[in-house]
């Protein structure tokens, strides 16, 4: 059986200059100073296994939050995310949207991103909803946190600190009717009010309940070992990285700045956008009695989103690119669009409950 080469010019490609310049560079700190290999892959590891390992498999948190995706699998087999369909998705047409717009969020309520993508991508295309609608429904979709287990690990952050029902309402379903109506009259504007005949039915009623919940679990595992730790593995690997070549700090400190004039705790914010609200509402809830309440809603409401950035560069465009009529880049820009609003939001509401809390 032939198998295809691809044939390859005289003139370098970019790709293999940078190649050539990475392996004159390793040969040259083999040649002087082989140590700083040694010490760079300790750094790297130094940064990535107390948070992949020690936090999240060895600790009580890996269970918690295996645990927590299957509370959400449940209350979707009990009915509530049908629920909240029969709500919210009629409610786009007198915003003057496609009905469609509001699926992919509404599912996400209950946290899964990647399930909210894979199942509301192709009702909004079959729904006749334009590029700009789907644009909107990405950027809707980013109001919504990506794991049910943001928002158990809120709701204790949250207690004893301020009204959890109010917070509760304001950050996650207020936005699902905001954003789109902010959007439909500024940046995407070519939308039309359809009203979706046949709302899909999500509650799996031919699934035994011990089955939904096992399945839950099993979907926690899979949260958790294929998604949580090895994002954490990368992000904090990286970050040794750029610790190790001394720019971490600035940039970190330039973040952690942005977020405090925001009023969002600044060191679980910065977890939020950079690993994944899991983490920051575990973090928050080990220092949150020494954080200012106003803090602590900022920060729920930015780590109860689409953030962090693996999401909007990784999984948004991978899982909606093909069942939509948007490219990968459209996607990308519409997610950013999204967490640049949450992001935002939070400082609004931190802000608010500031002033009035």
């Amino acid at each position: 059986m032939s198998q295809e080469v691809k044939t390859r010019t005289s003139q370098w490609k970019t790709v293999e200059k940078v190649g050539l310049v990475i392996l004159i560079v390793s040969l040259a700190v083999l040649m002087w100073e082989p140590k700083h290999i040694g010490d760079l892959f300790n750094l790297m590891f130094d940064k990535a296994f107390p948070v992949a390992i020690t936090l999240y498999v060895t600790s009580r948190v890996g269970a918690a939050i295996i645990i927590s995706v299957m509370m959400g699998r449940l209350l979707e087999r009990l009915g509530m995310t049908d629920a909240l369909m029969r709500i919210f998705v009629p409610i786009m047409k007198y915003i003057g949207v496609n009905a469609a717009v509001g699926v992919p969020s509404v599912y996400n309520i209950l946290g899964d991103i990647n399930a909210a993508g894979r199942i509301s991508a192709p009702i909004l295309k079959k729904s006749g909803a334009t590029k700009d609608e789907q644009k909107i429904a990405i950027a809707t979709m980013m109001q919504n946190p990506c794991s049910f287990s943001i928002l158990v690990f809120g709701i204790i952050a949250l207690s004893g600190k301020a009204n959890v029902f109010l917070v509760f309402v304001l950050s996650l379903f207020l936005p699902i009717i905001l954003v789109p109506m902010l959007l439909k009259l500024t940046i995407w504007r070519d939308t039309k009010p359809v009203e979706l005949k046949d709302i899909p039915f999500f509650t799996p009623e031919e699934k035994p309940i011990l089955t939904t919940i096992y399945a839950g679990a099993r979907e926690g595992a899979e949260v958790l070992f294929l998604l949580i730790v090895p994002a954490c593995a990368v992000v904090f690997a990286f970050i040794g990285i750029l610790d190790y070549i001394g720019v971490w700090a600035p940039i970190s400190g330039a973040i952690k700045g942005m977020l405090g004039a925001l009023n969002i705790h600044p060191d679980t914010g910065l977890t939020s956008i950079l690993v994944g609200g899991t983490l920051a509402m575990v973090e928050l809830m080990k220092v949150v009695q020494d954080v200012p309440a106003s803090m602590v809603v900022g920060s729920f409401v930015l780590a109860a989103s689409g953030w962090p950035l693996q999401v909007i560069f990784g999984q948004i465009p991978i899982i909606w690119a093909g069942p939509t009529d948007l490219s990968e880049r459209e996607c990308i820009f519409a997610a950013c669009v999204g967490g640049i609003i949450r992001l935002l939001y939070a400082g609004l509401l931190a802000t608010l409950y500031l002033m009035f809390g």
